[in-house]
């Protein structure tokens, strides 16, 4: 696929997954910060506000602030910007691959975009679960960054089968 067409096949995606992340973190923002939670459907969705200073599931967020900087923020843009030149230089990725790996990006920006602007800490605001079995609190860009993943996940898993076996 040529560069153009690569980047109208990953251009979309990416602006998608950032613009609808960012406009929900900013209705969270400003309509749930200072408000109880708001449930649904009997409390299995819910949407909470949660400014997260780890990653997935806050992991790393006791760490040192200097630390969480050099990980969530400054290496996960090295490696968010190598993403995304190996997705619009790499020449034989199919498209469902470069549609993936661009979801992952694309989520990647939306939280990179909150530790750059929100002092190093992440918004989310969405919570599914019944009773006391709940998922973490997440956000739109997790939603897009777990979908990918998943998805080249079942990319791999299905060109493994194809393979025969040596």
């Amino acid at each position: 696929m040529n560069p153009v067409k690569r980047t109208l096949l990953i251009a979309p995606v990416l602006l998608s997954c950032v613009g609808c992340d960012q406009v929900t973190k900013n209705i969270a923002r400003h309509g749930l910060a200072n408000s109880e939670p708001i449930a649904f459907l009997n409390n299995i969705f819910r949407l909470q506000y949660a400014e997260n200073p780890g990653a997935f599931l806050s992991l790393g967020a006791g760490s040192p602030e200097n630390i969480r900087f050099w990980v969530f923020t400054f290496f996960t843009g090295i490696f968010l910007a190598c993403m995304l030149v190996y997705l619009l230089v790499s020449p034989n990725n199919s498209k469902v691959k470069m549609i993936s790996l661009s979801l992952v990006v694309g989520g990647g920006i939306g939280n990179l975009i909150d530790r750059i602007f929100n002092d190093g800490c992440v918004i989310d605001f969405m919570n599914i679960g019944i009773g006391s079995l709940r998922t973490g609190v997440f956000n739109v860009a997790d939603i897009a960054i777990s979908f990918g993943v998943v998805w080249l996940f079942a990319i791999s898993f299905k060109a493994s089968k194809k393979k025969p076996a040596l």
